[in-house]
């Protein structure tokens, strides 16, 4: 038995006490208005840049294959090195937002996202672009971390299901201007142009956060060290549960919708660029209405005793279902399939809120990005992997691939999706029915007044 714990495996006084202060409790008192300003509209920006870099080449690949003549595997992992690299910074900048806080960390990484774009938009070859695409996703891997650090930081408990549900609709605009906006900016400009000014924004992103942003409250103990912070957050109950349900579908969400839904609509379905973009805008576009949804679907499940790990499990059938349409080429409806698979998906996003709403305040920052590190390293395998599978098949003289190809990616990732879902069902179908309720907090939240 650990010191920590009493007897009858409740936890210390100390702990219960430290578990229970939250980021918002000891935040000092803004009125909705400010939060929404000074906090929510600036992080929202810095998620919706990232969410459009992270989702353009879905757009670009057309071009980026005519320029450098890229097979699948290379335009695969072209794409997601992205994931890769904001993969690896995820623990570092989880231990920075706990910190520091995250205006200050921010900056730095926004102006190096900047960098990065200004590299790939000189980049002359596949190597250059390999790095260059890599550095970007090392600048941007802490836009959605802090904004998720902040808001749980500034809004209430009880709250955060709708509003991250709303912060995932600004990450839906930005994948959703990635998409028919960039086919329209590209009548203008080619993609190196198109890249210039996304150096330059993600660089005034950066100044405007720590402009704007309220410093960041002294967390209720000392940051723990790296490997212990990681043990807690591996260790705690609903941090485990919701990884085991919701981690792989999350994983294939972002790997597959940022990039091969749009060859899929071109190689299958037989869509010309413009069909398939429009068709990417639409689905893109369906992210922020999915996420408010869900959010708003959660907070309402949770009055009637619904746990939102509940909702999440009825979220992953669905999209598994939807799936299952891609492996059965359900030729009727194409542009339905490609629409609802981001519609869906976007249930996967709940995730964070559970952790969010589970873990200690001082670990939320680590605990998002740990939950990141696993989601962004499953979602490059995804993305890499999936360009593999399809490239063992041969094209045809348009460098199109054949719908088998296809059939046989998406069959793979149902299998891996598969087990979590019949594992969480099997293990309810066990224990006793849980009233699961939400916890509300007993005071009124301290940012609405």
């Amino acid at each position: 038995m650990r010191p920590s714990e009493r007897p009858d495996g409740a936890p210390a006084p100390h702990d219960a006490v430290s578990a229970a202060i939250t980021p918002s409790a000891l935040a000092p008192r803004l009125s909705g208005g400010a939060v929404f300003v000074l906090v929510f509209l600036p992080f929202a920006l810095g998620h919706f840049l990232s969410s459009l870099m992270r989702t353009v080449n879905a757009t670009l690949a057309p071009q980026l294959v005519a320029a450098l003549q890229l097979t699948p595997g290379q335009l695969g992992l072209l794409t997601s090195a992205f994931f890769f690299a904001f993969a690896l910074v995820q623990l570092p900048v989880g231990m920075a937002l706990d910190r520091w806080g995250p205006a200050r960390v921010q900056l730095p990484m926004l102006l190096l996202a900047g960098i990065g774009a200004l590299a790939f938009a000189g980049g002359q070859n596949f190597t250059q672009l390999l790095v260059a695409r890599a550095v970007i996703g090392v600048g941007l891997g802490g836009c959605f971390m802090s904004a998720v650090k902040a808001i749980s930081t500034w809004i209430a408990p009880a709250r955060l299901p709708s509003v991250q549900g709303y912060l995932i609709a600004v990450g839906g605009l930005g994948a959703a201007s990635a998409t028919l906006p960039v086919r329209l900016a590209l009548h203008y400009m080619d993609w190196r142009g198109l890249f210039l000014w996304l150096a330059a924004a993600a660089m005034a992103t950066g100044l405007l956060i720590r402009l704007l942003a309220p410093a960041q409250p002294s967390a209720p103990r000392a940051p723990l060290p790296m490997l212990a912070a990681m043990r807690e957050v591996y260790r705690h109950p609903a941090f485990r549960e919701a990884a085991a349900l919701v981690l792989v579908p999350h994983t294939v969400f972002f790997g597959v919708q940022g990039l091969w839904i749009g060859r899929w609509l071109s190689d299958v379905a037989r869509f010309n660029e413009q069909a398939v973009a429009y068709l990417l805008y639409l689905g893109m576009a369906s992210i922020i209405f999915g996420a408010i949804a869900v959010g708003m679907v959660t907070e309402w499940a949770g009055r009637y005793g619904v746990r939102p790990i509940s909702v999440a499990a009825a979220g992953v059938a669905l999209f598994i279902a939807v799936q299952i349409g891609f492996v059965c080429d359900w030729a009727p409806s194409y542009q339905l399939l490609s629409v609802l698979f981001t519609l869906v998906g976007t249930v996967t996003g709940i995730e964070y809120a559970i952790v969010a709403q589970s873990l200690p305040g001082a670990l939320t920052g680590r605990a998002a990005t740990c939950l990141n590190l696993l989601i962004f390293l499953g979602a490059f395998a995804v993305q890499a992997g999936f360009g593999l599978v399809v490239g063992c098949w041969r094209p045809n003289a348009q460098q199109q691939y054949p719908a088998l190809a296809y059939q046989a990616a998406f069959g793979a990732l149902v299998l891996l999706q598969l087990p979590g879902l019949i594992w969480f069902l099997r293990r309810r179908a066990r224990a006793p029915a849980q009233s699961g309720k939400m916890d509300l907090p007993s005071e009124p939240p301290l940012t609405t007044r």
